[in-house]
């Protein structure tokens, strides 16, 4: 089967979902190719799982299923949590459950459906939110986004630190480099955390790729700022030299690895 074809039959999928009739159908038809376009892979159901080395869990949000991610250290329970695109009590549940404070909010990048929730849970964690700068007109105009897929926009929060590709970002016993990964938008960025990771040994690396690596598939770029040109660039130059066991934790669906996306992934041949 080819991408097109496997697009071609989540489109199908996805317009089968059950909606509101509230919903208008050009809404709903908006809808239904933002999930097929984001990625060709089922909706995700909640997943959390605890490694003797770190605390992992991914919880799909909001309507468009995006993974927010907390990965947090059993020890210090220092913790950050990346893309709070929305059900910001949910997040807030799982954070509780082990005790974690958060100390930083961080957006692969600003499409609604991943930024949805950063002022609300900035407020109950009071933790710094951090984005790529180059997407922060994305952000600001987050009124056309909201137009364009039929809600509300979201209320918003400044952006406490600007991230540029290079950073380190500590938090327990850990440390992840900020990767700046252009194409899906022009901010987009990658988080990527070594096997010797701080005080943490990691059993593999793990790398935090929002929509820009899917399992199977790669991001969208024809909405805001995208580029195919940036995209396809920032995955063979930067990603696809990562190690081939980096587990890969995508924005949406499940999980995979470098090797993987290397030899099956149809955009990369």
């Amino acid at each position: 089967m080819t991408a097109v074809d496997a697009q071609a039959d989540t489109v199908k999928a996805a317009a089968s979902l059950p909606h509101s009739k509230s919903v208008p159908e050009e809404i709903w038809e908006k809808v239904v190719i933002l999930l097929a376009m984001d990625a060709t892979h089922k909706m995700a159901p909640t997943t959390d799982a605890a490694h003797p080395e770190m605390i992992y869990m991914k919880i799909p949000v909001g309507l468009l299923q995006c993974n927010c991610q907390i990965i947090g250290d059993p020890k210090t329970l220092e913790a950050i949590v990346i893309d709070p695109g929305d059900e910001v009590e949910r997040i807030l549940s799982m954070l509780g459950r082990y005790k974690l404070s958060v100390k930083a909010i961080i957006s692969t990048h600003a499409h609604i459906d991943h930024v949805g929730g950063l002022a609300k849970l900035h407020m109950y964690t009071g933790a710094p939110v951090m984005m790529h700068g180059e997407d922060l007109p994305l952000y600001h105009g987050m009124e056309e986004q909201a137009a364009f897929i039929g809600m509300a926009a979201p209320e918003l929060t400044e952006v406490d630190q600007v991230l540029k590709d290079g950073d380190t970002l500590p938090w327990g016993g850990f440390h992840a480099s900020v990767i700046h990964t252009p194409g899906h938008t022009p901010g987009s960025v990658s988080l990527y955390m070594p096997k010797d990771c701080g005080r943490v040994k990691l059993a593999q690396p793990q790398l935090f790729a929002g929509d820009t690596l899917f399992a199977g598939s790669i991001g969208r770029t024809d909405l805001w700022g995208g580029s195919m040109e940036q995209i396809m660039e920032s995955l063979r130059e930067k990603l696809m030299q990562l190690p081939d066991d980096t587990l890969v934790h995508p924005g949406h669906g499940g999980s995979t690895t470098i090797g993987l996306e290397k030899e099956m992934n149809p955009f990369l041949k």
